[in-house]
């Protein structure tokens, strides 16, 4: 019974204080609450009342007038030249918003042509020089850009985008780092880039390449560029041979090329060492295109690799990402238009690179004159996938791949290559399901007569018939 009895008391002691608690807690809520609300409001009665009466040369907002006028990421690019006074580099290229492939769209089959039933098996694969003795075949239309080890990405990332491509049966592409063996080990098809660099005439990696693509520019480099030895310190700066304390300056030009009429012998030589792999010349493309086309056609490229101005790089001065080149699209149209006037359409495959990011923007790129894409910043940030936690909100998601960040080695190589194949497995399969609704089973069926244009601008560069009858757009 006293048991019983000092129970109960115990119980009612818990039950008043958990009843006391209850009513502290909300008297606490509510008058802080109340407080909190009023200190929020005079806070911001004082801030707006000095944004309404400061004159505009002492006043916060003139700064949103130059923000309006530029950009914030021209203030902060000012603020990061006025630090030290030296070229900045900015990566992952242009944020310019330049015409791309918004204002086409497919013709789908319906009526009087029928879509395929999802059962139909779609081609989606794609042969690259095929006038080389051994063409580098592809199972998907999309590979993996040139992002060089060392130069831009860490072994870990350069791994897992090796073992991706495997995976898919399509190729990546060394970029234009040192040849990383444990790279070529775990890719399956593999491009082996010559840059214009020390050691971008690797003769190891020539053999071990399926494709070599000999680079003289990009959508966001173009030149020489300065390699800072602090930036490539350990493993890179062992494999390319360079001083630990001296910075390296590319050369502009691939070494033995001193007149566009060098480029014959360069390639007929180059085909020596290529053991009947073709060869590629990646270029940017500029208002000059068809000159270039002409040189490279005159030099016996097999595969031209076109990046538009939309492209980008690990690294790479504002000018040249923001005010070299022309867009992707009107590179793609003028490029396949005089490889046709020339008779080289079917002897010379032709890649692009450059603002792809979407399944859409790849097929239509196909539909106009494209044999494959290159993509780089949908495997890049692929690669973080599902391990943003290790970085953010801290550092951006690059860090996670850089070779020069010290979080680079928290980047789990398994999982970021299976995000790699599942994003690119996913736009394969959107690709092959927008074909299939334009009644078609193959991308060699695509072409222009698959689209059309929303606005007479883009029907006139494209070539593409218009979507509306009339002279004028009634939008």
């Amino acid at each position: 019974m006293l048991l019983k009895t000092a129970l109960l008391v115990v119980a009612l002691s818990a039950l008043g204080a958990l009843t006391a608690g209850v009513i502290i807690l909300c008297v606490f809520f509510f008058v802080g609450k109340r407080l909190f609300r009023t200190v929020v409001q005079r806070l911001f009665g004082l801030v707006i009342g000095r944004l309404l009466q400061d004159k505009y040369h002492e006043n916060l907002m003139e700064l949103w007038s130059a923000v309006r006028r530029t950009s914030v990421q021209t203030i902060l690019e000012i603020g990061l030249r006025a630090e030290e006074g030296k070229l900045i580099q900015r990566p992952l290229g242009s944020a310019k918003p330049l015409p791309h492939y918004d204002t086409l769209m497919f013709v789908a089959a319906q009526m009087a042509r029928l879509p395929k039933e999802a059962n139909v098996p779609i081609d989606m694969k794609v042969t690259l020089g095929a006038k080389a003795e051994k063409p580098l075949q592809i199972e998907i239309p999309l590979m993996i850009s040139g992002m060089g080890f060392g130069v831009g990405l860490s072994e870990e990332a350069k791994r897992a985008l090796a073992r991706a491509a495997k995976q898919l049966g399509t190729a990546t592409n060394s970029g234009e780092g040192p040849f990383l063996q444990v790279e070529r080990e775990e890719a399956g098809k593999f491009i082996w880039q010559i840059s214009r660099t020390t050691w971008g005439h690797s003769p190891q990696g020539i053999a071990a390449a399926d494709m070599l693509e000999v680079q003289m520019g990009q959508g966001a480099r173009m030149g020489p560029f300065t390699i800072e030895p602090i930036a490539v310190k350990g493993k890179a700066q062992k494999l390319m041979g360079i001083s630990p304390v001296e910075s390296v300056v590319t050369t502009a030009v691939i070494p033995g090329i001193s007149t566009p009429w060098d480029w014959p012998k360069y390639v007929t030589d180059l085909r020596t060492e290529a053991a009947g792999k073709p060869i590629a010349i990646k270029i940017m493309a500029t208002g000059g295109l068809e000159r270039d086309l002409a040189v490279c056609l005159e030099a016996d490229f097999d595969v031209i690799v076109l990046d538009g101005a939309q492209g980008g790089a690990s690294g790479a001065s504002p000018l040249i990402c923001d005010d070299l080149g022309i867009p992707s699209l009107l590179a793609l149209v003028r490029a396949e238009r005089f490889l046709r006037e020339q008779g080289a359409r079917k002897d010379v495959s032709l890649v692009v690179a450059g603002g792809y990011a979407t399944p859409g923007e790849c097929l239509k790129a196909i539909a106009l004159g494209a044999d494959a894409i290159y993509l780089g910043t949908v495997p890049l940030f692929a690669l973080v996938h599902r391990q943003i936690q290790k970085i953010l909100p801290w550092e951006p998601l690059t860090q996670l791949v850089w070779y020069d960040s010290p979080y680079k080695q928290r980047l789990d190589i398994a999982l970021a290559s299976k995000s790699v194949v599942n994003v690119l497995k996913s736009m394969a399969m959107e690709m092959e399901e927008g074909v299939r609704a334009l009644g078609k089973t193959g991308l060699s069926e695509l072409g222009p007569n698959d689209l059309v244009a929303l606005d007479e601008w883009t029907a006139q560069v494209t070539g593409v018939k218009r979507a509306y009858p009339w002279q004028e757009s009634p939008f």
